[in-house]
């Protein structure tokens, strides 16, 4: 496809073009925007290139004769200039040469059932800070009944899109001139929807012993920076704005302000577990290219909550976790789950034996309920390695709603104790979880 692009818009550059999950994209440096019409004539383009059949040859060069092969594409040598190997590899095909790890088919005509899906804009490596470029994303398969599917259910989600649905049902709108993007509002007939979604939601929770509470949506900078998320999460936040004199934040997490009442009394270890849950409203800065209807947004609502429990209490508690949220789910209809465990990330805050503790309750809760997972190694969010699970829509779309945590951290930053059995004082562990994990998202598969 790049060779294709580069044969019909010469002075086009070129950036990445990875291979994802249902086909591969390419990222372009171009004058304007690719058009249905552009991506017609390129695939044309292709079929010739498929016919000329050229072998893929792999290159190794020098860092020196690297430069000089893409000294006229930028986004080629920034990327150079970031790669440890001494030997770079690339691939030629025809008169085309790519930078390129591989491994590569052995020839261009073995490339028979292909389709150009869309063309839209992408920043350079994710950041509105960069250049806007145009991604062409496409798919291929190794028979023509493996692409006619793959594009058929590509026409049926079309027809099941929740921002369709939404506009013909009077669920929702989302007014982006007038309010904003990434912001929803409710319609009756939506509402009517929510309202039952949540009151069974509630129903089974205090069937489960939790006890719900309410906080704000605002809160003092000073909370979010004893919680670590000033640090660690800023660049997901909104700025401060000044009320008083003082900086207050929009909350991204309803996680602090659950701390702040169980800071309200001394506690002790016959209240434990406490298990609080809030279908609570958070705001977090989510970047115009990502938005995408009620899947992400900026101000969601998610069905929260926070349990303070003692070592001793905390395996069965992540199991009561899991239980509760693969059953409330299996009431939605949901059955094809698959559990993902997020271990430590790079940046992370606490001791590792911490982490260590917090993993192994995780993997053991899991494999003691015996459902299958895998591990997602460093994917972790700063505080605590989480286990999350995907529900797959009745089009076979994975979406992540579940998510369980398991917290040192933020005890210990607030200075959290309970009074144990003998009398000392002892740091409670914090399980963070969501079940359907935000209304919005799980309204929309």
């Amino acid at each position: 496809m790049a060779d294709a692009v580069k044969r019909l818009f010469p002075e086009t550059k070129l950036a990445i073009g990875p291979s994802i999950e249902d086909g591969f994209y390419y990222d372009f440096d171009t004058s304007k925007p690719f058009t249905q019409e552009d991506l017609v004539k390129i695939e044309d383009e292709m079929a010739r290139i498929i016919k000329e059949n050229s072998k893929f040859e792999k290159i190794e060069l020098g860092r020196a004769e690297s430069q000089e092969v893409v000294k006229d594409e930028p986004y080629k040598l920034e990327l150079l200039a970031e790669l440890p190997d001494e030997k770079i590899t690339f691939y030629k095909h025809g008169s085309f040469i790519d930078m390129c790890r591989g491994p590569h088919i052995e020839r261009a005509g073995l490339v028979n059932y292909y389709k150009l899906l869309s063309a839209t804009g992408a920043y350079w490596r994710g950041s509105e800070k960069n250049k806007m470029l145009q991604r062409i994303y496409g798919t291929a398969f190794f028979t023509s009944e493996e692409l006619s599917a793959f594009l058929f259910q590509r026409e049926e989600v079309k027809k099941r899109d929740h921002r369709l649905l939404g506009r013909e049902l009077d669920l929702f709108s989302i007014h982006q001139e007038a309010a904003g993007p990434g912001l929803i509002y409710w319609h009756p007939n939506g509402a009517i929807i929510r309202e039952i979604i949540e009151d069974f939601w509630k129903t089974e929770h205090r069937k489960a012993g939790y006890q719900f509470i309410y906080s704000p949506h605002i809160a003092r900078v000073n909370l979010w920076k004893t919680s670590g998320h000033w640090d660690f999460y800023k660049d997901n936040m909104y700025s401060p704005i000044d009320v008083d004199g003082q900086l207050y934040l929009l909350k991204p997490m309803n996680c602090p302000g659950h701390i702040l009442v169980y800071q309200t009394k001394v506690r002790s270890y016959r209240e434990l577990p406490l298990r609080w849950a809030e279908l609570g409203t958070v705001y977090r800065y989510e970047r115009s290219g990502v938005i995408q209807g009620l899947l992400r947004v900026r101000g969601f609502t998610q069905d929260d909550a926070h349990i303070f429990c003692k070592p001793d209490q905390l395996h069965q508690e992540i199991m009561n976790v899991i239980k509760l949220g693969i059953s409330i789910l299996r009431a939605f209809g949901f059955s094809d789950f698959r559990i993902r465990l997020a271990t430590r990330p790079p940046q992370y805050v606490g001791t590792k034996e911490h982490w260590d503790i917090a993993t192994d309750a995780l993997r053991k809760a899991i494999e003691t309920l015996n459902i299958p997972y895998e591990v997602a190694e460093g994917e972790a969010v700063f505080y605590g390695p989480k286990a999350d699970i995907d529900i797959k829509d009745c089009l076979g779309r994975a979406w992540q709603c579940f998510t369980c945590q398991v917290d040192f951290n933020l005890p210990e930053r607030f200075s959290l104790d309970y009074t144990a059995d003998d009398g000392t004082r002892q740091k409670p562990i914090m399980i963070h979880r969501a079940l359907l994990g935000s209304l919005e998202r799980f309204f929309a598969a």
